[in-house]
């Protein structure tokens, strides 16, 4: 605590008492990588060079304005005049040399303190005009001016992205089980245990240097993605001390002033964090040898349970939001420490409303008679905080060691509250009241250890690198319980002599993933036809184990009870009717599920190796070309061959890649690439798990047979810059899919017995055009301060099967994507106000069969409205943020008469889903020290 706050008065006195500024930035080369001893000469103020991360920071003094040369050998010197640093602003300035193969000659730029950092600004857009492959990029500089809080609501502004649920990321209309994420160079793992997925609300958007995500494969990255691959890059050394506090404050529409109903729960619950309330009866015996027990001793042990079954309605308060970030840098044994200290935390509550359904399907005959109907109330408190804290300490300026950390713990605290109709029992429909009481954490930890260094008599670059992470999910005591409306109009409570995940149920679970990685890089120059080339090799090991442990409990009626006697209990509330003294042999026996298939364990081995050659061939043709070698080894279920759940599969996989890039001038480009990439299933995808989801009204199952998904890519795109700050590109793309995973509906029967299970189609293609445009709006006086962005894709996919003929599309895919995005900008009052506007088409939700169809998603159009204001000379900054403006509800639906529209109200389509999120309203104030 002593070192902390010895920290912060450092940052906030030397900040306010400073007498000269710090002017930091990077240079990179036109191929996006860093350039290292760059020569930064400072008129008449000195001058300093850049270290192997091609960063530099400068101090001079506010008021006066000064010019920076920027020479290094090999490339084309570059000159910035008129530059000035402004006090309580981010005074930063990133720079793109060119080569000295581009026969330009040395490039002068005047810039007053607006138009200098408009050079930052604009450097991120010769980034991907550089870039050796197809990508998209945003810069710090660009993060800084949107009202965007995390990288989740940054990504939104991509084209051809969208985001689900605020955090899962949709590319190129591809589903997110077909991107991946990688952080500061090293590849990330799944954020959810029960999903190929990354949320990506974890990370602040003040920590981020730049985000790049990449639509075509280069050898030296993951090959496990097709849709986009998101490089989240962090900073680690600060060039001035600083210190940022954020505070917020709003809520949701459909929450605030209304009923909510909690459950008791333990004192840290708004950290996240089960203080044990929850926790199973202390010495109970493990699950083998439970189910060894008498009935009796069993029963004994449920009497010792949380007895938690009720529910208070009450208010809730407005969500909260806090955030706070610095950096340091200092000496440490004479060298140059800094260090990047973040935390966040964000506490909301929310009432979702949603009907689900589920029906006896006819597809021949086109139509849909329904197996219950509920309408459901999802009362939650969500709980996402974390912390991040980056080291890196400079050698020299040719060797650096970081160390980067990151802790996040996401955690949901719910009641889902149900009444409706089950339609098995008779053709009316039998009422029913149900509940599930929940409470769910995540827990992420990263921490990498990366050492470059630049050996400039080799002309060569090392980069190694290792990565530990965990990932712990925890679900303690999630409670169900279903009553039915009996002959004389009372509810009865859904209990027999058979174990039930439906009503009655007591479920723990505990999912455990630890994950190694350790790598390097070894890059190459070299000049060939006096052109500069680069060959660049790397090696991959990562290794995952999983440990997952589910106790399924259920309350049944004993087969001795007196009948009239369990007919007085099961109409006892949810708070009487298990308590201790109504269990016994005149009343509910306790017992497990002991099956083996609630437990396993998995482990999977990467081995991965690249050899990448960036080629000039001439001034006009740029080729990046190599292959990258992965070998899987991976092990579900349980080491022992003998046991049934035992499942070992090998692969190795060589992925080719070639990226050309046609420079017709030095503003238009076409690019071409072709690669080959693999998707693989996850853990959970394999195990013969069986989990009912309370929601969906189904149980979840895995599929030990499930094969990688390999995919063909082919990318064509035209680029054009036509000034610093626009871009016109327009391109195609196809995918091949050989084996894509899906997830299948099937539909055996009601009362829980419907199934979701995943499966391997034969093949798919997707092929689809992108448009992105981004346009200053100057040409008018009156509109000089707006820029409007917009990106548009349309996409076509069809799944094939042998043996069926198919006409879908693939799971997750839409046909098209809109993005519109207004932005109005006054710097001289501090004012920035951002619209933005996202549809989707129709995609499926989950795969259908020959008799039930497909679940699709009915388009749903998004406004977003977000407005900044500066304050306090700068230093403080007020936004309001307004989500899901048209807040229409979000259909799922069978199109039972196959006309490939929703209809709603219509006896042809069988509405699955509704849900209805709410308008969210946050306000916040952030302040620089």
């Amino acid at each position: 605590m002593r070192i902390l706050l010895t920290a912060l008065s450092f940052l906030f006195f030397s900040s306010i008492q400073a007498q000269s500024l710090q002017l930091s930035g990077k240079v990179v080369n036109e191929k996006n990588e860093p350039v290292a001893g760059v020569t930064i000469q400072v008129t008449g103020d000195g001058g300093t060079a850049t270290n192997v991360g091609g960063n530099f920071s400068v101090t001079i003094s506010p008021g006066k304005k000064y010019e920076l040369r920027f020479s290094a050998i090999g490339y084309e010197s570059k000159t910035i005049s008129d530059v000035e640093v402004i006090s309580g602003e981010v005074n930063e300035l990133n720079i793109v040399l060119q080569s000295t193969s581009k026969d330009m000659s040395n490039v002068v730029i005047t810039a007053n303190r607006t138009s200098a950092r408009r050079e930052s600004a604009n450097s991120m857009i010769a980034f991907q005009k550089n870039t050796n492959t197809v990508a998209q990029v945003i810069s710090a500089e660009a993060i800084r001016r949107s009202p965007d809080k995390n990288t989740g609501e940054v990504l939104k502004r991509i084209p051809g992205a969208s985001i689900q649920e605020g955090k899962y990321l949709i590319v190129r209309g591809l589903a997110d089980r077909y991107n991946q994420a990688m952080l500061n160079g090293i590849q990330l793992s799944s954020t959810e245990p029960d999903r190929k997925t990354f949320s990506f609300d974890i990370f602040p958007a003040p920590m981020i240097d730049n985000i790049v995500i990449n639509k075509a494969f280069v050898p030296e990255m993951t090959g496990e993605w097709a849709g986009g691959l998101v490089q989240i890059n962090t900073k680690d050394i600060p060039a001035q001390p600083f210190f940022t506090l954020q505070v917020g404050t709003g809520f949701n529409s459909q929450t605030i002033g209304k009923d909510f109903y909690t459950a008791k729960g333990g004192k840290l619950d708004w950290l996240g964090i089960d203080d044990n309330t929850r926790a199973l009866p202390s010495d109970i015996p493990f699950k083998y040898s439970f189910k060894d027990l008498s009935p009796s001793e069993k029963t004994e042990w449920g009497k010792k349970f949380n007895n938690g079954w009720s529910t208070t309605k009450g208010n809730v308060p407005l969500n909260a939001s806090l955030q706070a970030s610095g950096g340091f840098s200092t000496k440490l044994f004479g060298k140059k420490l800094g260090s990047m200290l973040a935390l966040t935390y964000s506490g909301s509550s929310r009432n979702l409303q949603f009907d689900n359904n589920i029906y006896t399907l006819d597809r021949t005959a086109k139509t849909a008679d329904s197996s219950y109907a509920y309408h459901n109330n999802r009362y939650s408190r969500e709980v996402l905080w974390g912390a991040l804290a980056n080291f890196a300490l400079e050698l020299n300026r040719n060797n650096k060691i970081s160390i980067k950390n990151i802790f996040n713990i996401n955690a949901n605290d719910y009641i889902t509250l149900r009444t409706g109709k089950d339609y098995e029992f008779g053709v009316g429909g039998t009422p029913i009241k149900a509940q599930e009481i929940a409470f769910k954490s995540n827990t992420l930890f990263n921490t990498q250890v990366t050492g470059e260094h630049h050996l400039g008599k080799l002309k060569s670059k090392l980069k190694w690198y290792g990565n530990f992470t965990i990932l712990d999910q925890y679900i303690p005591d999630q409670k169900r319980l279903q009553y039915n409306l009996d002959a004389n109009g009372a509810y009865e409570a859904l209990l027999g002599q058979a174990r039930s995940q439906k009503s009655g149920s007591v479920f723990y679970s505990n999912l455990s993933d630890y994950i190694y990685t350790a790598g390097g890089d070894w890059t190459t120059n070299f000049r060939l036809f006096d052109l500069g080339q680069t060959v660049k090799a790397g090696y991959l090991l990562q290794v995952k184990d999983r440990i997952y442990n589910a106790r399924p409990f259920s309350m049944v009626v004993s087969e001795t009870a007196d009948l009239n006697k369990i007919n007085q209990l099961r109409h006892l509330s949810p708070d009487q009717i298990f308590a201790s003294e109504n269990f016994g042999s005149n009343g509910f026996l306790f017992d497990e599920y002991s099956e083996p298939s609630f437990r396993y364990m998995a482990n999977s081995i990467l081995n991965a190796g690249y050899l990448q050659f960036d080629n000039q061939f001439a001034k006009w043709l740029r080729v990046v070309w190599g292959a990258r070698v992965e070998d899987f080894d991976q092990v579900t279920g349980s080491v022992k061959q003998s046991d049934p759940r035992h499942l070992h599969t090998r692969v190795t996989d060589i992925l080719p890649a070639l990226n050309a890039t046609f420079k017709l001038n030095n503003n238009t480009n076409i690019r071409l690439a072709g690669s080959q990439t693999v998707i693989r299933p996850e853990f959970r995808e394999l195990s013969n798990l069986a989990f009912f989801d309370f929601e969906l009204g189904a149980t979840v199952v895995g599929n030990m047979n499930l094969k990688r998904t390999k995919v063909s890519n082919l990318d064509l795109r035209y680029e054009l810059y036509p000034r610093p700050g626009e871009m016109f590109t327009a391109g195609v793309f196809f995918k091949h899919f050989k084996d894509p995973i899906e997830q299948l509906y099937n539909q055996t029967g009601t009362g829980g017995s419907s199934t979701f299970n995943f499966l391997n189609a034969d093949k798919a293609t997707d092929y689809g055009a992108e448009i992105e445009l981004r346009k200053k709006l100057d040409f008018a006086s009156a509109l000089k301060n707006f820029t409007f962005q917009t990106n548009l894709s349309y996409i076509f996919s069809k799944v094939e099967s042998e043996g069926n003929k198919l006409d879908r599309p693939l799971q997750g895919q839409s046909p098209y994507v809109i993005n519109f995005a207004l932005q109005y900008d006054l710097e001289k009052i501090g004012l920035s106000t951002t619209a933005l506007f996202n549809q989707i088409g129709r995609r499926i939700l989950y795969v259908g069969n020959d008799q039930v169809p497909e679940t699709w998603e009915a388009p749903r159009p998004l406004l977003d409205l977000q407005i900044a204001k500066k304050l306090i000379k700068g230093r403080g900054e007020v936004k309001l943020n307004v989500a899901d403006i048209i807040n229409r509800k979000a259909y799922f639906y069978h199109d039972v008469n196959e006309d490939k529209k929703f209809t709603n109200h219509s006896k042809n389509d069988a509405l699955a889903l509704r849900r209805n999120y709410g308008t969210n309203y946050n306000i916040s104030f952030s302040y620089n020290f």
